[in-house]
């Protein structure tokens, strides 16, 4: 039975540079992840665009930005009024859920570089094993359905981040179930406010740097937020077997 304390609490930046020591160790991992990511969202994407014929409306997109700000974002709202571009829409949304245990993998790859074990490239799709695929796809669909209300005011998203930021290591590494590992998030984020909010800001900026930089090293920063997730679980949470 594995249970979850709260040790001394540690400095921002020992938080920060375990998470950068995590991503740096598994650099080629980073790469496959998002190779792989954006490999199946990218086809997706085109597919789904193609078969619900969004692709062709981007020209009539183009011509009504071309004709100012208010004719492009009616053109918007009756394109998104559209049965097709809602169908194309939860076509994204679960490409986006069936990848989510991805980021499961980074999990198992940190905790063996922990341990000193041999990480192989099976270790990145441990979150599709057995019945742990629907548990984590049904954890994400829960998560995105509430997200996807909170990002417009930007800073409700910021909090339900933090509200969460657990809940995924919690089920992989103690069994948790949903609530319980959001309960314990909660408990952990009241104790622990000021280094998650900061870590979940630095994660999600250096997450998209590197595509504004330079895109190739998109594909090296985009997973880092596994890292930061790793590492702030680690120092917040220490299992006892």
């Amino acid at each position: 039975m594995m249970q979850s304390k709260y040790p001394q609490k540690p400095g921002l930046d020992f938080i920060l540079k375990q998470a950068f020591f995590y991503w740096n160790k598994t650099l080629v991992y980073q790469l496959i992840f998002s190779m792989v990511f954006f490999g199946i969202f990218l086809t997706s994407l085109f597919f789904f665009g193609e078969r619900f014929g969004i692709l062709e409306q981007n020209q009539a997109l183009a011509d009504a930005l071309k004709e100012g700000a208010k004719a492009y974002m009616e053109k918007v709202a009756e394109l998104s009024a559209t049965e097709n571009y809602q169908m194309f829409t939860f076509a994204i949304w679960g490409t986006m859920a069936f990848l989510y245990p991805l980021n499961l993998g980074m999990f198992q790859i940190f905790r063996k570089l922990d341990l000193k074990e041999k990480i192989e490239l099976g270790d990145l799709f441990v979150g599709y094993n057995g019945l742990n695929f629907f548990k984590y796809l049904g954890y994400y669909i829960f998560w995105f359905l509430i997200y996807r209300f909170t990002i417009p005011t930007l800073f409700l998203a910021i909090i339900w981040v933090s509200m969460t930021v657990f809940v995924a290591p919690l089920m992989f590494f103690t069994n948790k179930r949903i609530f319980e590992a959001i309960s314990l998030n909660l408990k952990a984020l009241r104790m622990y406010y000021v280094e998650i909010f900061v870590c979940v800001i630095v994660a999600v900026l250096f997450k998209y740097l590197g595509f504004t930089l330079f895109l190739v090293g998109g594909l090296f920063t985009f997973p880092f937020w596994n890292a930061m997730i790793y590492s702030l679980y680690k120092t917040v949470f220490s299992e006892k077997g």
